[in-house]
């Protein structure tokens, strides 16, 4: 079980903060039944999720994983789907989501370059899946190192061509 203040990763809406557990007020509601009241730091909607769900939920990694895992990112695989047909493109990327790791993030930004780098015209939506899986990453990583979002991505090219 979580306590409040905990920065967590919750499915695949990224770190949220528990703000409370409690049962919820709402009329019908069993209040013998424990939910988290998460703000997630994407988004301005607050989640109520009960504590016994059973959903995706994980602490933010530690500083040494972020660093870890950013000093992995050249090793990592680009997660590239060959179909043309969208609805498999987004069946594919949506199925990488659901695996909730950073490395999963990292290949699918990785792999959405790539796609993105051979097209005369964008795909706004393979520019927001890329978005989505940079905000997530992004958001992780920003907690684990106490700094901004904003700061992440140079911080990364900063580590990975050794000046950081």
């Amino acid at each position: 079980m979580f306590e409040v203040g905990d920065k967590i990763i919750y499915a695949e809406s990224g770190v949220c903060t528990v703000e409370k557990i409690e049962p919820l007020n709402m009329g019908g509601a069993n209040q013998k039944r424990l939910y988290y009241r998460l703000n997630p730091m994407l988004g301005s909607s607050t989640l109520f999720v009960p504590v016994d769900s059973g959903a995706y939920m994980r602490h933010v990694m530690s500083r040494d994983e972020a660093e870890a895992l950013i000093d992995s990112i050249p090793g990592i695989e680009p997660a590239i789907c060959n179909d043309s047909r969208f609805n498999h493109v987004d069946a594919f990327y949506r199925d990488l989501f659901k695996l909730h790791t950073c490395e999963t993030l990292v290949s699918i930004v990785k792999g959405l370059r790539v796609r993105l780098a051979g097209k005369k015209s964008k795909s706004t939506r393979a520019e927001a899946t890329m978005r989505r899986a940079k905000d997530i990453l992004h958001g992780e990583l920003a907690v684990a190192l106490d700094m901004e979002v904003d700061q992440v991505e140079a911080y990364i090219v900063s580590r990975l061509s050794g000046s950081g």
